[in-house]
């Protein structure tokens, strides 16, 4: 696994517990809200950065697409 791969995981997991805390969901809603999300898509594109980001603030990009249907 590259460095990359595991900051997008760490990233992943972190994303989820907050949706799970926010949202009250359970953890596979979660991951499954977080995996068909267009944050994901570009979290898991080196190119984007986002993986070098903070959790919060890649967190604010979910929380924005989840309000308006897409990233703002």
């Amino acid at each position: 696994m590259s460095n990359i791969e595991y900051m997008n995981e760490c990233m992943a997991r972190d994303l989820a517990v907050m949706l799970v805390e926010d949202y009250q969901i359970s953890i596979p809603e979660a991951l499954n809200v977080l995996y068909n999300s267009e944050t994901y898509e570009k979290l898991q594109d080196a190119r984007t950065g986002l993986y070098f980001q903070s959790p919060v603030y890649v967190y604010d990009f979910l929380l924005q697409e989840l309000k308006n249907g897409k990233i703002a």
